[in-house]
């Protein structure tokens, strides 16, 4: 992490890579485009490199990257102007990390885009990237009380989209 701070690009890019697929994936959940994902991902390569040096523990520097990717991937959508959309490629256009049940992903993609962005973040990060509620809040800058209650109201919306939904209604 020193090296890396003092501009080592070896150093950065050691710390970097483990990283790559999960902000891929972070990146695709929003932009839902392969390229536009790979873009957040070369950005926030970029935007991380440049400044390390704010980073104060490398503990924290996993979540440090996936709220970089996740202002990127906002700043992207905001750029294309476009809502989340689902993705129209082939399924075997879907790279690797995103294959799915083509139903479950209609479905998961439907309630997603229910959700505002707090919301859909704080579920992302919470059941797609697996964090803590703490590290959610560090993540999103958030104190970890509004993370919690974030969460649960998000599944209590999804909750009651799903119940509405006549497929899954008692």
């Amino acid at each position: 992490m020193k090296k890396a701070q003092k501009g080592n690009e070896q150093s950065f890019l050691q710390l970097f890579q483990p990283f790559e697929e999960d902000i891929y994936r972070m990146a695709f959940l929003y932009v839902k485009n392969p390229s536009d994902a790979l873009d957040v991902v070369q950005e926030t390569a970029y935007r991380s490199f440049k400044n390390i040096k704010s980073v104060k523990e490398a503990a924290y520097f996993k979540t440090w990257l996936l709220r970089i990717a996740i202002n990127c991937s906002l700043d992207v959508l905001r750029a294309n102007k476009k809502n989340v959309q689902l993705y129209e490629g082939t399924e075997g256009d879907i790279p690797n990390v995103i294959q799915e049940d083509i139903d479950l992903r209609v479905t998961m993609d439907g309630l997603m885009n229910g959700l505002n962005e707090s919301e859909k973040s704080v579920v992302m990060l919470k059941y797609y990237e697996g964090l803590t509620f703490k590290e959610i809040g560090e993540t999103l800058d958030i104190p970890l009380g509004t993370a919690k209650t974030i969460l649960y109201r998000a599944l209590e919306n999804l909750r009651a989209e799903m119940e509405g939904d006549e497929r899954y209604g008692q």
